[in-house]
Order: C-alpha cells, then sequence, then structure tokens
C-alpha cells in the first residue's frame, strides 16, 4: 500500500527547458517558495490525519534548481520528518538531473523516493518536445538512484510530437525495473507550443478513444512485469478542464483505461466461444466490466456473437473467468 501523499507544487521551477506540451501552472496551480512549506505541511497534516504522510515536491525539475534552494526546500520538511510527521520526501525531477553527488545529498536530506519525468524512450520524440535530454540519460539516472537505495517512480507520456511508438517505450521502461510508473497520454493546452503546432497543422493529437486503447494495452504490459501504474492520465482540475483544447483528457480516465482492460481481456477469453456465458470478475469491478452505458457488454456481445452475464467472485485482481450459464 502506497503512502499517503502531502503534495507542494513547484510549477516549472527548474525547469531549464520549455517542453512543448507544458504548461504546469494549468496542470498543477501555481507554484510556492521554500518558506511556504511549514505553512502548507502543517495544514496538510490536518487533513491526512490519522495518517502520516509523504512529503511530494511536484511539478518543477526539483535537482536542476539551484542547490541553495534545494537546500532550503528539504531543510523546511526536515523539522516534521525527525519528529515522525512526516515518513519521507518524494520529488520530481528530469533524468539529466541526477548524478552521484546529487543523490548523495539526496538521500542525506531524507528523500525516499525519485520520480523521473523519462516521458520517452526515442530520443526523436524527446527532441521533437524540447525535453532537452536522451533516453541514455534516463537510464544513467535510474542506476544511479537504484545504486543508493531510492525508490524510483518513471513517467512516460503517449503521442508525444515525433513518437514512433509507445509500446517500445513501455519495454524500454520495463528494463529498468521502476517502483511504478505514471502514464500520461497528451492533451494539447492552451498556451503551449504544442497548442501552437496543433493549430498549424504540425502535429495531430490522439483522440480520447486512442488514448484509453493504448493505454490499455501500456497498462497490461506493465502489469504483466508486476511494476504497479499509479496514475493514468492528468489529474482532474477545473482550471486544467478549461485549458485543454485538444487531446486526451477526461476526468475518469484512468477508469475508462481499466474498462478498456477488461473488454480486451473478456475477448481474448471468449474467441471460439458461443451461446451464454458468465463472466466472472474481482468483487466491486462490475462497472469495469460492464463499462459505460454496458458498452463493454453490447461491443462483446456483436461482434462474438455470445450472451453474457457479470457476476463478482473469489477471483484474482484484473482476472476473469469463463463459467456457463
Amino acid at each position: 500500500m502506497r503512502n499517503s501523499i502531502l503534495p507542494i507544487f513547484l510549477s516549472h521551477q527548474g525547469c531549464p527547458h520549455q517542453c512543448v506540451f507544458c504548461d504546469q501552472t494549468a496542470i498543477a496551480g501555481q507554484s510556492v517558495a521554500p518558506a511556504d512549506v511549514s505553512r502548507i505541511i502543517e495544514e496538510g497534516l490536518v487533513k491526512c490525519a490519522p495518517k502520516i504522510p509523504q512529503v511530494a515536491f511536484y511539478g518543477g525539475s526539483f535537482t536542476a534548481l539551484p542547490e541553495k534552494e534545494q537546500t532550503e526546500f528539504l531543510d523546511a520538511v526536515r523539522p516534521f520528518l525527525d519528529a515522525g510527521k512526516v515518513c519521507g520526501i518524494r520529488l520530481s525531477t528530469r533524468p539529466d538531473a541526477i548524478d552521484e553527488t546529487i543523490a548523495k545529498r539526496l538521500k542525506a536530506a531524507g528523500v525516499t523516493e525519485v520520480e523521473l519525468g523519462a516521458q520517452s524512450m526515442e530520443d526523436a520524440a524527446l527532441k521533437a518536445s524540447g525535453r532537452g535530454h536522451t533516453a541514455t540519460d534516463t537510464v544513467s539516472a535510474v542506476r544511479i538512484l537504484k545504486e543508493y537505495g531510492f525508490s524510483v517512480v518513471l513517467q512516460m507520456m503517449v503521442g508525444l510530437p515525433g513518437e514512433q511508438n509507445s509500446i517500445y517505450t513501455a519495454r524500454e521502461i520495463v528494463k529498468l525495473s521502476p517502483d511504478a510508473v505514471r502514464i500520461y497520454p497528451i492533451a494539447v493546452v492552451k498556451g503551449t507550443p504544442l497548442e501552437r503546432l496543433w493549430r498549424d497543422g504540425k502535429y495531430v493529437p490522439l483522440t480520447l478513444e486512442q488514448g484509453v486503447e493504448i493505454c490499455a494495452k501500456l497498462s497490461g504490459l506493465f502489469e504483466e512485469h508486476h511494476i504497479p501504474v499509479i496514475r493514468m492520465g492528468l489529474n482532474p482540475s477545473e482550471t486544467l478542464e478549461q485549458s485543454v483544447c485538444a487531446g486526451v483528457y477526461h476526468p475518469a480516465f484512468g477508469e475508462l483505461v481499466l474498462s478498456a482492460q477488461y473488454y480486451q481481456k473478456a475477448r481474448g477469453l471468449l474467441q471460439g466461444i458461443q451461446g451464454k456465458v458468465t463472466l466472472i470478475v474481482p468483487r466491486g469491478h462490475t462497472s469495469r466490466m460492464v463499462g459505460q452505458k454496458r458498452e463493454n457488454i453490447l461491443r462483446l456481445e456483436r461482434e462474438i456473437g455470445v450472451q453474457i452475464a457479470v457476476k463478482e467472485g473469489n477471483v484474482l485482481n484484473m482476472e476473469i473467468e469463463r463459467a456457463s450459464c
């Protein structure tokens, strides 16, 4: 079970490049300064109680900040860490902003988990997206972080400009054995360079349906290798909802993907089956199998020609068994 998270957003802070898809203010909200940290933690502890949370610096590239500023942020958390009020520190950063010196400093400051914005393992996609780092940088950063005992979360994006194959990126990420991954299909946000490319006809975003289908495959691949997917799609907010003008965005995107996974698994189980069948799903997962407005069931019945009932049983998560009616 993952820790409760107490987020502190450093929107764009430390970022040395303007990624074509990025507007952290729309995605994460306004940023903070080191002087704000104690107040944010005190307020957050009340909301998290009785759980002991992990402080998470999100949004910017933490280790690309000036070292003095990094120290100020981490020092502000230290009293809460020493008092046992928080259980660790997580931060997000860039693959090319990790080396052994940085890893040692983070370890000494109480950092326990690092999220790397790998985004793609295709150098052409990274270049077209203005990332400013390479796939080799990601490989090196993961190796260093693991050597120093950090938990490592890798973020990947789907539908980047110049991307050829998101499955390739997922397979390369699997080779790195991260502790978890996040999958973010591209949403075109107003005011970003990507919006200009889209409006000029130089970038064609994925549709919501395409994003769901691809992310279902990616999630299934990570699941096969026992790598948890802890997030699919951008975290919904009113600001973001008003800022997205194209691409893949839905406030319940993760649920759409899980439902698509159930459809894919059921379709595989039902090949060659005729007549009436019952699909047995884990408890509480009926809605995922059935889909919105019974879409999965109706689609399967139409494509395969069977009559389907769904019931819950003592089966493993994300597995579907078949039984005769």
